[in-house]
């Protein structure tokens, strides 16, 4: 049998009420001239995932493991797959049924391309629209300057929305499993050093807002030191990576600002701090929208010197 060119890896822990309509979706991708395989893995879940999967037996591969964190699942996912693309679909979400379509064709038109995403659209419990599509901001093409600029910070999709070419995923080695929760990070962080970044407008899929996600409504002191533990790592990592690969970029944590942000946001900010963020923030270089910074930034400076909780729904896009 031939390879599919396509490869959708769905990962899952104890998301039994979603990931049904996640595997559904990815079935039901609608278009010409490829093939689709659907692998899930299910990452140790205590719930009743396993009898939702028992039903896709013979219509998606299920791999089933002993809990190893979202880096792990997707690994999983990767070595039992066969395309040439793959796409990433965490359980809680779904895609439209184009989804498949659009990033074959975004691939096809840049062989260059090691990394196509789009934007996704927010919803609530209940499926309906809860937030604008994010992300807001689109990056494309070669990305290696501007991350180099901003610690590696880009306003980046999450995993329900990247696909990579396998070719780039071998060059770049497995996720290191260190990354059990925002494993996405390791993907937009690591591919557009490998090719350019293909960038597609529309909503191809939806993304439930709930208790356990990262982009979340609001951020607590505990939520913001992960963050910034989870970017410091994210760093390190990353110029492991480079050095690793003999690559000259290097990035520096000094040059993120949402990193600045929570910072002070945990400590406090008197004017003197407020006014070096709003500087920091005009010339951040990972936001390339000049409009958005100047709004992001007022902001920002504004919670800060009223000393309200920060709304953080754009802290997992990105924006702090």
């Amino acid at each position: 049998m031939p390879s599919p060119l396509v490869s959708v890896v769905v990962n899952n822990f104890n998301y039994a009420a979603f990931v049904g309509t996640a595997i559904d979706s990815a079935l039901a991708q609608q278009g010409d001239g490829f093939g689709v395989e659907v692998v899930v893995v299910d990452d140790g879940s205590t719930d009743g995932s396993g009898a939702v999967l028992d039903r896709y037996e013979g219509r998606a591969t299920v791999v089933r493991q002993r809990n190893a964190g979202q880096a792990g699942a997707i690994n999983a996912g990767v070595r039992a797959s066969r395309g040439e693309i793959l796409c990433f679909l965490d359980a809680d979400d779904w895609w439209a049924p184009s989804k498949v379509a659009a990033v074959v064709a975004a691939f096809r038109a840049d062989p260059g391309a090691a990394l196509a995403y789009h934007r996704l659209q927010p919803v609530g419990p209940d499926g309906r629209p809860a937030l604008r599509p994010i992300p807001r901001t689109l990056c494309r093409g070669d990305l290696r300057r501007r991350m180099e600029r901003s610690a590696g910070w880009w306003p980046f999709p999450m995993t329900s929305a990247v696909a990579v070419r396998r070719s780039a995923w071998e060059e770049a080695g497995p996720i290191p499993e260190a990354f059990r929760i925002s494993a996405d990070a390791w993907l937009v962080g690591i591919h557009p050093f490998l090719g350019r970044v293909a960038a597609l407008p529309d909503s191809l899929g939806f993304y439930r807002l709930h208790a356990n996600n990262w982009y979340r409504a609001a951020d607590d002191a505990p939520m913001l030191r992960r963050r910034m533990a989870h970017w410091e790592a994210t760093v390190a990592a990353t110029n492991g990576f480079l050095a690793g690969r003999g690559l000259p970029s290097r990035l520096s944590l000094g040059d993120h600002f949402p990193h600045k942000v929570a910072r002070a946001r945990l400590e406090g900010a008197g004017i003197g701090r407020r006014l070096r963020l709003g500087l920091d923030g005009l010339r951040f270089g990972g936001e390339p929208s000049l409009p958005r910074r100047v709004r992001d930034t007022a902001r920002i400076v504004a919670e800060l010197g009223a000393g309200e909780p920060p709304p953080a729904r754009a802290a997992r896009e990105g924006r702090p």
